[in-house]
């Protein structure tokens, strides 16, 4: 590994500490080299606040030094007013000669503007080090930018012979199938999306929270497809404690923490639906739905990863697991049960 290698490197291990607390935004990290050695480093913390580029230039002690710096950065410097000032703007007037950067920014407003405002500058800047490594971090970003849409993960759990459920036509408390660590597990995954979405089935047979509970983290927002309004507002999806959007096609007026969007279900309502999250800016979406859902995803490939979670047990019949086809790209024991990740290559 190179000497820029290692420093940005460095910039991702302190991007990925965002995760979960700056979406729509991208996790970016960024470190001040002078003399080969970091003087200062930062990381976009929180949505709305200081990015990455701004935190590790506050945190140099002597600022003389930046013009005699090299900046390392996962993603390219911003050149556009948004929640905050352009990064590319400070780099230029702290007088930082050398900026190194690991990817350019798929966002419209971003977009080879930061490197050609710095360029412009008389800067010296390099681009793409370690890039795929800074695309793979912020995976869900430039999906988001360059499919317009979220990125969509699949989950669900299995028994050992392929069944997601048994046959259940009437309220009945849902089958576990896994254990406690792939449950604390789920919940640490739902603290770093932006949705969980389900179909009404599960909403009904099931009543889920779709809560964090078992970690400590974000909620993301709540999410079901309910077309002609018929489940029960006591459901645990109303108790309106987390935010909650209904996607129906029943005009409906929301309440707080209740937001009701009204689709055209005459249509097919998957591009409809990512076409909504688009607009909302939310950058990516669990899919915890019942087999119906998940295998709709399947079907017309709209799907990046999916988590496929097995217990040790048998149910001998009931609802089938849906069948995928991916690389994958993990595989956790979690005890007496077994957790495989599948990436879409497609």
């Amino acid at each position: 590994m190179s000497t820029s290698e290692i420093f940005m490197q460095r910039c991702l291990d302190l991007a990925l500490l965002g995760m979960g607390e700056v979406a729509p935004n991208p996790m970016v990290g960024c470190v001040i080299v002078h003399d080969g050695i970091i003087i200062g480093e930062g990381y976009h913390e929180k949505f709305g606040q200081a990015h990455a580029e701004v935190n590790a230039i506050r945190s140099v002690q002597n600022q003389e030094l930046l013009k005699e710096s090299t900046l390392y950065v996962s993603l390219e410097p911003c050149a556009h007013f948004g929640k905050t000032p352009p990064c590319s703007d400070l780099i230029i007037e702290n007088r930082i000669p050398n900026v190194v950067i690991g990817t350019v920014d798929p966002f419209a407003k971003v977009a080879g503007k930061g490197i050609e405002r710095m360029q412009n500058s008389g800067i010296k800047v390099d681009v793409g080090v370690l890039e795929t490594e800074c695309r793979e971090l912020n995976r869900r970003f430039f999906t988001f930018h360059e499919k317009q849409r979220p990125y969509i993960l699949l989950k669900w759990a299995q028994t050992l012979d392929g069944f997601i459920d048994t046959d259940r036509t009437e309220y009945l408390h849902p089958t576990w199938i896994t254990n406690a660590f792939a449950k604390r597990l789920v919940h640490k995954q739902r603290s770093e999306e932006s949705g969980i979405l389900i179909g009404t089935d599960t909403a009904k047979f099931d009543n889920p929270a779709l809560t964090v509970r078992e970690w400590v983290g974000n909620q993301p927002i709540r999410m079901v497809i309910d077309r002609t309004g018929r489940l029960d507002l006591d459901l645990h999806l109303f108790d309106r404690k987390a935010p909650t959007w209904v996607f129906t096609n029943q005009e409906k007026e929301g309440l707080e923490n209740l937001k009701y969007i009204t689709l055209d279900f005459g249509r097919n309502i998957l591009p409809q639906l990512l076409a909504e999250l688009y607009n909302q800016g939310i950058l990516s979406v669990i899919v915890e739905g019942g087999s119906k859902l998940l295998n709709s995803f399947l079907e017309m490939n709209l799907w990046d990863e999916a988590f496929v979670y097995t217990g040790n047990q048998f149910f001998g019949k009931g609802v089938e697991a849906p069948h995928i086809s991916g690389e994958t790209v993990g595989f956790e024991k979690l005890d007496d049960c077994k957790l495989h990740v599948l990436r879409n290559n497609a």
